[in-house]
Formats: structure tokens, sequence, C-alpha cells
């Protein structure tokens, strides 16, 4: 029984976890900006201009033809070479016999697949509906849109 609930646990986990790295390219293109990638003197403080500054930065690094505008296709790449050094990043820090592949054992093992599996299973059948499939996803949507409303942007 518990693999029947794992599978799909670690179906859903995989969906959420790329939908939300979908959408967080799609909004910011890169991940979460960091206050020591904000602070560029390093004196323990941000400033608006260091903020700007950053900003700057990273369309300066997207506009690949120098152009002063961005291009679908610019913002693709940029986007695309983050998912790249993130993908490249986890690749290494779990290919722990570092042979240049990951076995099964090697990935990274899902945090709280039993109890997201419980909380979309609200019948408690041990099985997840169609039905309690789309009131999960609904939700996800309703708390993303409800994080992105109250979140602020860090560019």
């Amino acid at each position: 029984m518990k693999s029947a609930k794992f599978i799909p646990a670690i179906v859903l986990s995989a969906v959420a976890i790329t939908s939300t790295s979908v959408l967080a390219a799609g909004q910011r293109g890169h991940e979460p900006v960091t206050f020591e990638e904000l602070d560029a003197n390093n004196d323990g403080q941000v400033t608006p201009e260091e903020m700007q500054a950053h900003r700057s930065q990273r369309f300066l690094d997207a506009d690949a033809n120098g152009d002063g505008q961005l291009s679908v296709e610019e913002m693709q790449a940029a986007s695309q070479k983050k998912v790249n050094e993130r993908v490249s990043k986890m690749f290494e820090r779990h290919d722990s016999n570092q042979d240049g592949f990951l076995s099964e054992d090697e990935l990274p093992k899902p945090r709280r697949a039993d109890k997201m599996f419980d909380r979309i299973d609200a019948d408690n059948s041990g099985a997840i509906s169609e039905q309690e499939f789309a009131d999960a996803k609904k939700k996800m949507g309703r708390h993303h849109k409800k994080r992105d409303k109250g979140g602020s942007d860090d560019s």
C-alpha cells in the first residue's frame, strides 16, 4: 500500500515542482535573488541603488545582441540558462559516486510526499480521484495567485 501512495505522490510532486519552476522562470526568469547577490559592496545592507544595479545587470546579461531591448528569444535563452545551471548544480549535488549519471538511489528523496498525498486524498480512500486531483490543482493555483499578489518582486 505504501508504494501505491508513493508513486502517485512522486508524480504529483514532480508536477508541482515543475509548474512552480516554470511559473517562476516565466515571471522572473531566474531563481530568487539572494541577499549576498544584492549587497554588492558587502556592507551587510542593501540600498535601492544596489537593487537597481542588480536589475540592470540582469537586463544586460539577457540582452544578447546589446540593442537595449529584450526579445522573447533572449528572455527564453536567459531563462533556459538559469534552468540549465540549476540542473547542473542539482546533478553535481546528487551524483554521489561521481560517475556522471544519476541512479534512482541517488535521486533526491521526496519530502513530505505522504503528507501531500494524504492532503489531496480528501476522502481518505487511499487513492486520489480525478476530482481530488483537479481540486488540488485548483487550490495550488489559488495559492500561487495569492502568494504572487502578496509577494514582492525581487527585481
